[in-house]
């Protein structure tokens, strides 16, 4: 099992924050691993617990294929799980605020491997440590970059 805990600030306020990370859509801006996410089921239909993604990553060079679900939402965070054949995610973001421009972002990722993946789990612990660097800078400047009203 790989797991990940990672807390940081941004200057975004947590009202717009949570609302935009609830669209996992949004994954290909702030994941350095993600490289496709789409949207399961009706289009246009409102982002809420039990909406699925069909997510495609790239680590290692090895593309991998999950389907992802938003399993919490509330105003202080959301929760997905995603799952393939060889693994089970959890991404807990969590989101508190420090004053009316600025979010304290806990991410949480837990990450386990099933079959024979399990035995990758040493190398991946190191591989998603640097994952996990990679997504606090790119997790940032999305937020950053949101629209202010």
């Amino acid at each position: 099992m790989v797991h990940i805990i990672e807390e940081f600030d941004v200057r975004c306020p947590r009202e717009l924050a949570v609302p935009y990370l609830a669209d996992f859509e949004n994954a290909v801006e702030w994941d350095p691993g993600t490289v496709e996410c789409t949207r399961i089921g009706v289009p246009g239909a409102p982002v809420e617990v039990g909406s699925r993604w069909h997510n495609v990553s790239k680590v290692l060079g090895r593309t991998t294929e999950l389907t992802y679900e938003l399993v919490s939402l509330r105003d202080d965070g959301v929760v997905f799980e995603g799952s393939n054949s060889t693994a089970h995610t959890r991404d807990d973001i969590g989101l508190e605020v420090v004053d009316n421009a600025r979010t304290r972002v806990r991410y949480e990722a837990t990450i386990t491997f099933t079959g024979m993946a399990r035995f990758a789990d040493p190398l991946m612990s190191l591989v998603f440590r640097k994952v996990a660097r990679d997504t606090v800078r790119d997790l940032t400047a999305a937020l950053e970059r949101l629209p202010r009203p």
